[in-house]
């Protein structure tokens, strides 16, 4: 990884927060975590994050506010933007829509379901950087809202989504031997 991947996580639960750093840094991120949205927006200037995931229900400012403000300033608006909610609470797709969203991961996050939806995202923002070389296309970026990391976009170019799987693979394959190997030999009462 060429630099450090900063995620700004905004959530008000304690739980979700520790499930969430605990994915995230066993991933090699640097994470920082706030508890209501106003501080999510005065965290944004110093931590710079390539990746946001704030909680659409935040105290003082949403998600959905959040949202809007990075994709429409300039410094920013690099960085994905995944909305969560917990598993019974809405989320309105229009809402998230029309603020920019990128994504959005439903609570208790599962690790797998977590990174193959942020991964896309933050190789995204790191192209937009200028973080990767030239020759490697930028991975495409999904033009609407996703739950649980199905992406609706119509057809690409064959060699992008080549590239964008290649990177995709290449970093998440290590943490899916280790997750699988896991659960194999818990199956296996070891």
């Amino acid at each position: 990884m060429p630099a450090a991947v900063r995620v700004l996580l905004a959530d008000d639960s304690p739980h979700a927060q520790r499930m969430g750093e605990r994915i995230l840094r066993e991933e090699g991120f640097e994470v920082v975590t706030v508890t209501d949205g106003e501080t999510a927006l005065l965290r944004l200037e110093d931590v710079d994050p390539d990746l946001v995931l704030a909680d659409v229900f935040l105290p003082l400012r949403s998600g959905y506010d959040i949202c809007r403000y990075i994709k429409g300033s300039e410094r920013h608006k690099h960085a994905g933007v995944v909305l969560i909610a917990g598993l019974l609470e809405p989320v309105d797709e229009d809402e998230a829509r029309r603020a920019g969203c990128d994504a959005v991961l439903k609570k208790p996050f599962e690790a797998s379901v977590v990174m193959a939806t942020i991964r896309p995202l933050i190789d995204r923002s790191q192209f937009a950087r200028g973080l990767f070389s030239e020759t490697v296309p930028a991975p495409p970026a999904p033009e609407a809202p996703v739950t649980v990391a199905v992406l609706e976009r119509p057809p690409l170019d064959a060699e992008i989504i080549r590239a964008a799987v290649t990177i995709a693979l290449d970093r998440s394959l290590p943490a899916m031997v280790e997750e699988i190997t896991e659960k194999v030999m818990m199956a296996l009462g070891h």
